[in-house]
């Protein structure tokens, strides 16, 4: 089952209010092959992150211990490929842009949310950490055979001279 995991994206999912957790973390189970971890510390969370693959954080954007903003700006340090969605109940508009722009945020999503948007927007934002994370690895396959390369240039020229 273990091996299984490893291809089924991985969503952590932090709100300080349990029915919010349970409602995304449900409609998700029910509509995807997605894992979904909750939590309602921002520091639990961060935890989690560091020793798991995630491929997507959602945070709300208020919370007690710690807001969303910051929440997800540590994230970003820890795991800087996840993509970073931030639920809120405010429509502020200035603060979703000054995110977009300070912590790479990927979508902002206001509640109450509609579960199609919610759906696509998380679809979406775990797509483009996959196709990322293919990038990465096919510029470093890149990199590998061009220094292979380099090396079989260095030799046959070694033996020329």
């Amino acid at each position: 089952m273990a091996d299984g995991n490893a291809l089924q994206p991985r969503i952590v999912l932090v709100d300080d209010e349990e029915m919010v957790l349970s409602s995304i973390s449900s409609f998700l189970e029910l509509e995807t092959n997605y894992i979904v971890d909750t939590f309602t510390s921002g520091f639990q969370a961060l935890e989690h992150i560091k020793n798991n693959e995630v491929n997507l954080i959602m945070s709300d954007y208020l919370m007690p211990e710690m807001d969303g903003l910051a929440f997800l700006a540590d994230a970003r340090k820890i795991k800087p490929e996840a993509t970073r969605i931030i639920l809120t109940g405010y429509a502020d508009k200035e603060n979703a842009i000054k995110a977009i722009n300070e912590i790479g945020l990927f979508q902002y999503i206001e509640k109450p949310w509609n579960n199609d948007d919610l759906f696509l927007i998380i679809r979406n934002g775990i797509e483009k950490n996959i196709l990322a994370q293919k990038l990465k690895s096919k510029m470093e396959e890149i990199s590998k055979a061009h220094l292979e390369f380099q090396e079989l240039q260095t030799n046959i020229m070694k033996t020329l001279i």
